[in-house]
């Protein structure tokens, strides 16, 4: 047991030299990677407010600076030798830098957001095939008192919008007081207005808590203007709470080929048409049908239809011969008109 003991306990002294002997040794006078992370990040936030500073007032730059530095009690010349000593070694400063534009990112989409509530408008949302362009708070708590008993919310479109998108609200309610009274349940509505005013929208009642959604789907009626909805939750007597949480709003736009297919159906069957009309065209002008006792037949006709003449009746006989009558006497009249056209010879 003692012996157990004893490599245990050199086990863990021998990972404690390691991770010692591993760790990157700073020089004195290197700023703290903790405290140069922050240093960094107001360094960065100064500068940014320094470039939109009007030309007249670009003494204000070195001031934004000299306030990072007297807020984290040091130097430039500090600041300086330890970003050298930073730049040598990558890996850390390439991973404080991974921090740090996280931290901007957040922030700059609470900023967003404020910008959205205030101006009761979403913020420009991201392109994509399914993005959430939800831009309002993801809960409310809603008691059914005047000033709390309704959520509303009006996002405008703007040109990641496309035709025939697809909505999909979904909101999750908890009656925290157990079910309400089902002539004062909860009320959801959705309407999607287009450019020329028309409106498509749905209602749902909410009797019980759970998940539940609206969909609406734009069609094929024009451009989207902006998408509103609410929740309403009426009070009466004996008042409960109902919690709201986990709201998104889905866009989702149409990847299917119905449009497509149409479009290259008609353009074959324009074409198809096109050749056939190019064909009687052609058959109308190339072709010359004749009647049936000028047409020329064949040696293999003619014997099937001298064949033919003796199991014939008499009036097919008739008319057969009268037809042979014809077609000799446009034969001679034929030959008189080339000796006639004939040109004269001389002597």
């Amino acid at each position: 047991m003692r012996k157990f003991f004893h490599f245990q306990w050199f086990c863990i002294c021998l990972l404690v030299w390691g991770v010692v002997g591993c760790e990157v040794k700073k020089p004195d006078g290197v700023i703290p990677e903790s405290q140069m992370e922050e240093l960094l990040y107001d360094y960065h936030m100064a500068q940014a407010l320094g470039e939109n500073v009007p030309y007249n007032e670009n003494y204000k730059r070195a001031i934004y600076i000299e306030a990072v530095f007297r807020k984290h009690n040091t130097t430039e010349a500090s600041f300086d030798s330890s970003m050298v000593w930073y730049t040598r070694n990558t890996e850390i400063l390439s991973k404080m830098y991974e921090r740090i534009t996280k931290r901007f990112k957040t922030e700059q989409d609470g900023i967003n957001h404020l910008i959205a509530i205030r101006d009761k408008k979403s913020k420009t949302t991201a392109p994509g095939d399914s993005i959430d362009i939800w831009s309002g708070f993801r809960m409310a708590q809603l008691t059914g008192f005047p000033l709390s008993d309704k959520l509303t919310f009006t996002i405008s479109a703007d040109t990641n919008f496309k035709k025939r998108d697809t909505l999909l609200w979904e909101v999750r309610y908890n009656f925290l007081e157990g079910k309400p009274d089902k002539t004062r349940a909860a009320i959801m509505a959705m309407q999607i207005v287009y450019e020329n005013d028309s409106i498509i929208g749905q209602t749902k009642n909410v009797y019980a808590s759970g998940i539940q959604r609206i969909r609406l789907q734009s069609d094929t009626l024009g451009m989207v203007k902006e998408v509103r909805g609410f929740i309403y939750y009426p009070g009466n007597k004996q008042l409960k709470t109902l919690l709201a949480d986990k709201i998104s709003l889905m866009r989702y736009h149409c990847t299917d080929t119905l449009s497509a297919a149409a479009r290259d159906s008609l353009q074959n069957d324009s074409i198809n048409k096109m050749k056939v009309d190019s064909l009687r065209k052609k058959s109308a002008t190339d072709s010359v049908i004749l009647p049936a006792h000028q047409q020329r037949l064949r040696p293999e006709e003619l014997n099937k239809r001298s064949d033919e003449v003796h199991q014939a009746k008499p009036e097919q006989i008739e008319a057969e011969k009268r037809i042979q009558q014809e077609r000799l006497q446009m034969q001679q009249e034929r030959r008189t008109n080339r000796r006639q056209n004939a040109p004269v010879r001389r002597n």
